[in-house]
């Protein structure tokens, strides 16, 4: 897809009179009306995720741009609109009401002639600051990084605005609105700071292991306030920056700020490289009060995070989303015609625990909105291996919840995975007290797939919920009410898997497993 000009993208929007819900309904009904032909390659193919976003066709990595509007969850991510590895970078789109079932609309933002569309963040400038509105209707601007296509140039800041609700885009004809000189400045989180009335940008300048920060009062004018970094893990270039504010759930009244930075991985086995900091945030900079990060993922498939902005009332304070593959190898997993898969949305939350702050992550509510009839089983041990699933090829996505009592030296592991060896173990000793996701097999399409992740649980725990989101290609595991997660994917031979479990000194006191329906289940618009 090309831009007919440097600023204009889509149809014109100056006589938008509409709503933007009326026009996304007419979208998702075009394409019922075209028939089947239209829809192909639709959603069923081997490895296609079943409750998780993918993109129909085509490469996909980072989200971006996540924004609420007008009942609608938007979804930018990472886009290759011509092939499925990277390249040709723009925003790709996809909407929501439910953060369920996701229909995909044309690229939002494509690449131009000389830079491609790279990460960033989307707010509704509800005040209208920027000037971009037309009447009443509020702006959508999205704030992005654009990455030269060839040459050494630097990576600057830009906007790109929507005036019909997040439909079509125009990108902002004063471009650039932030340019240091670097060539290793991008993934802008912007959000606005009620205290000081004005707008916060969170930038990565990713070789320098470091988190700026700029505040702006209109979207186009910036003046640098702070800097964070280098802490924690400086492994690899810090990437994809999100802060957000969060209340200590069992300590009414305080608040804390939270900042989360990727540190992109160069083998396996050290983790998705998310870390979090918790501490606190004055309008210019950050201070952590945490000496050593909390690992936002345990499993080597968990990166880019990104929060919703502007979310409705009665949410959850902070649900975020991330990429669930690994630079290591997503541009060879073995999927068709389509790469790259987002993990299932997370609800955010702070607890206080054994003298720190803990960030807790568990999956959003509407999860039960697709359970179908449950299966209940327990109390019972499994000293040798208990077959809990047997799914077929193209077979539906499973949860399983389970609350198990450990002896002092006990032991259990979930096994996921093929006859073939092509398996996924998830377990814990309450020896060592540590949780353990295993990824092994003989993986084909890239040596750097196999892995092994280890990580000690808060307070050496004899009693364990276990929370596991099974799909086609994928295992989530949430751990003690989301104290720990671990997003791994996996490509069983043939597409059919098992799922056992088997204890030691272990019993389970109790066991209930949901077949999960698609969200894919037809091509009808969302109700």
């Amino acid at each position: 897809m090309r831009s007919d000009g440097p600023e204009r993208m889509g149809r014109r929007t100056s006589r938008w009179t509409g709503s933007a819900l009326a026009v996304l309904a007419l979208l998702a009904a075009a394409a019922v009306r075209a028939g089947p032909a239209a829809r192909s390659p639709g959603y069923d193919q081997l490895y296609r995720p079943q409750v998780h976003f993918s993109p129909r066709r085509h490469w996909m990595n980072d989200p971006n741009g996540l924004v609420y509007y007008d009942g609608w969850y938007h979804l930018f991510f990472q886009y290759n609109p011509y092939g499925s590895r990277w390249g040709n970078m723009s925003w790709g789109h996809a909407v929501s009401r439910d953060l369920l079932h996701w229909r995909q609309l044309p690229v939002a933002i494509p690449q131009g002639v000389h830079s491609m569309i790279f990460s960033g963040s989307a707010v509704v400038d509800w005040h209208d600051t920027s000037g971009f509105g037309i009447g009443a209707r509020p702006p959508l601007v999205a704030i992005y990084t654009a990455n030269p296509r060839r040459g050494a140039g630097p990576q600057t800041e830009n906007l790109a605005y929507s005036t019909d609700g997040g439909l079509h885009w125009r990108k902002y004809a004063g471009n650039p609105v932030l340019d240091v000189g670097l060539r290793n400045f991008r993934d802008p989180k912007v959000f606005w700071y009620a205290p000081r009335h004005e707008w916060v940008m969170v930038v990565s300048r990713a070789r320098a292991r470091r988190i700026s920060f700029y505040v702006s009062p209109n979207l186009k004018t910036w003046r640098h306030t702070g800097d964070f970094g280098p802490a924690g893990d400086t492994s690899g270039v810090w990437e994809c920056p999100d802060l957000f504010r969060l209340p200590v759930s069992n300590r009414p009244g305080q608040f804390r700020w939270v900042l989360k930075v990727d540190a992109q991985q160069h083998q396996p086995g050290r983790g998705g490289g998310g870390q979090v900091f918790i501490g606190r945030f004055d309008g210019s900079t950050f201070r952590a009060s945490n000496p050593r990060p909390q690992a936002l993922d345990l499993g080597e498939d968990y990166y880019a995070s990104a929060s919703w902005s502007d979310l409705p009332h009665g949410a959850a304070p902070v649900i975020t989303l991330g990429w669930m593959d690994n630079w290591l190898y997503a541009q060879q997993t073995p999927t068709t015609p389509w790469r790259g898969v987002m993990a299932f949305p997370r609800r955010l939350s702070l607890r206080f625990e054994h003298g720190a702050d803990r960030l807790i992550q568990r999956p959003i509510a509407a999860l039960a909105q697709l359970r179908g009839a449950r299966r209940q089983l327990g109390p019972f041990a499994a000293r040798q291996a208990r077959t809990l699933l047997t799914v077929p090829a193209r077979g539906a996505a499973h949860e399983i919840r389970a609350v198990l009592r450990l002896g002092a030296s006990g032991r259990f592991v979930f096994t996921i995975g093929s006859r073939e060896g092509r398996v996924v173990t998830v377990g814990y000793s309450a020896a060592s007290g540590r949780f353990t996701v295993d990824r092994a097999g003989t993986y084909r399409f890239s040596r750097r797939f196999d892995s092994r992740n280890s990580a000690r649980l808060p307070g050496h725990p004899h009693r364990l919920e276990v929370n596991l989101i099974i799909d086609r290609s994928s295992v989530e595991a949430f751990v003690n009410r989301g104290e720990l997660t671990a997003a791994e994917r996996m490509f069983p031979r043939g597409g059919a898997y098992r799922v056992t479990i088997r204890s030691n000194g272990a019993r389970i006191e109790r066991m209930s497993i949901w077949r999960l329906r698609s969200i894919w289940r037809d091509e009808r618009p969302v109700p």
